[in-house]
């Protein structure tokens, strides 16, 4: 039955002094320090506390038994603490897994493909790849809002050097890529045909606007490269690489297949959003919905070829494999070197003043990330519809895939880096 305290209990208490040799053998009741603060006073012993904390603990510390209750405080802080530590840590993961949902979904993919090749191979088999292929370019029909192209008129110059460079001048270094020697060579006509491919279909974008850079010409020049790009690829493969590999490539055939495979679910997608608003404003409130769907349609594309190609992926050599991915390292790099000098001297033509296209950052930023970059569903498109014209698929997308990767990881540390020099001439001119 609960005690209430009287005034000459608390009296007794404050007056209280141990004597010396019990110092040490007085410690703080077990229920005390367990309970949790909120139940402090329920009982006789716990009213003392609350009435008079402080002279309570001052005689017991004057025992050393607060170090005891400070300890059991301190416990109760640090499970707290720890508790929103972990909290804390899975909030950070999530925002990491947000973030990097396509880079994450490929690696993925290609592991599942290693470790467990069947269910792979019966996707291949009933030609599943089409229909990822598919959805991912209707979801991209979708989430296309054309109505922010007619912001990039102005910078039409930019736009037409940028197209131009993804197309017609990139798809050159394909040649100068053939050149390296590498076992198995598929590795090294992957990262060709990659060189081919037009810009990415959101990486670009996304990153343009992070940067502070024209957004809307970021999306014209992605949105008109990989429509045009359906009929100048295939004539760019025939040329420079399968005329170097020794290889007729099937060029009418594989620009029907493109219409067919991105063409076609590209316009059925864009259909669909502008005949019914409803579907545009429930597409643009998921967005990341959408996002991640068109990243797992888009993993499962490898994950099949690598099922598919297993038993020649696992007999291959690291070091080929490392060499590929470097080549692929140092053809974006160089992309983003031309594209930057290609501008400056574009200035120098127009007469370098301050209101020219090509002085302004907000448009060489776009023009400089966009067609620096190549896109992966294009080229996993590609290679699906070659049927094993310049090798084996697996062995052709792997090294692109970590180009892919790369390309984006590459380009938010530039991001970075222009950012942090925005804000350092920010602090100047203030």
């Amino acid at each position: 039955m609960a005690t209430v305290a009287t005034t000459h209990q608390i009296r007794a208490v404050r007056r209280f002094k141990p004597p010396a040799a019990a110092v040490k053998r007085v410690y703080l009741p077990q229920p005390l320090h367990l309970l949790p603060r909120n139940l402090y006073g329920l009982s006789g012993a716990y009213s003392l506390l609350c009435i008079q904390p402080r002279p309570f603990l001052r005689a017991l510390s004057a025992t050393g038994v607060s170090g005891q209750a400070e300890g059991s405080e301190n416990n109760d802080h640090s499970e707290f603490a720890n508790k929103g530590g972990v909290s804390q840590l899975g909030n950070l993961l999530l925002k990491f897994l947000e973030a990097n949902f396509l880079p994450l979904a490929l690696v993925v993919g290609v592991i599942v493909g290693l470790l467990n090749p069947t269910p792979g191979c019966l996707a291949h088999k009933y030609s599943f790849s089409k229909f990822s292929t598919f959805g991912i370019f209707f979801i991209s029909g979708l989430v296309l809002r054309t109505k922010e192209l007619s912001a990039a008129t102005e910078a039409w110059p930019a736009g037409l050097f940028g197209l131009s460079s993804i197309l017609l001048l990139t798809p050159l270094f394909s040649r100068l890529i053939m050149q390296v020697q590498l076992v198995p060579p598929e590795f090294v006509t992957g990262v060709a045909i990659f060189s081919c491919m037009p810009t990415t279909l959101s990486s670009g974008v996304t990153l343009t606007q992070l940067v502070g850079g024209s957004s809307a010409l970021a999306l014209a020049m992605t949105v008109v490269s990989n429509l045009l790009g359906i009929m100048i690829v295939p004539l760019s493969l025939s040329r420079y690489i399968g005329a170097g590999a020794g290889v007729s490539l099937p060029t009418e055939q594989l620009f029907k297949s493109l219409v067919s495979t991105l063409l076609i679910p590209l316009v059925l997608g864009k259909i669909l959003r502008e005949a019914s608003s409803g579907v545009a404003e429930f597409v643009d409130k998921n967005r990341k919905s959408f996002s991640v769907i068109s990243a797992l349609l888009l993993s499962l594309v490898p994950w099949m070829q690598v099922s598919k190609s297993r038993s020649l992926l696992l007999s291959v050599k690291a070091e080929a494999f490392v060499l590929a991915v470097f080549v692929g390292v140092v053809l974006h790099v160089t992309l983003l070197i031309a594209n930057a000098i290609a501008l400056q001297i574009l200035l120098a033509a127009s007469g370098g003043g301050k209101d020219s296209v090509f002085a302004k950052k907000e448009y060489t930023r776009a023009v400089i990330l966009v067609a620096s970059q190549k896109t992966l569903p294009v080229m996993v498109a590609v290679v699906d519809q070659l049927g094993g014209a310049l090798g084996e698929s697996g062995l052709l997308v792997l090294p692109c895939i970590a180009s892919h990767i790369n390309q984006i990881v590459i380009d938010s540390f530039l991001v970075n880096w222009w950012r942090q020099k925005d804000q350092v001439n920010q602090a100047k001119d203030l």
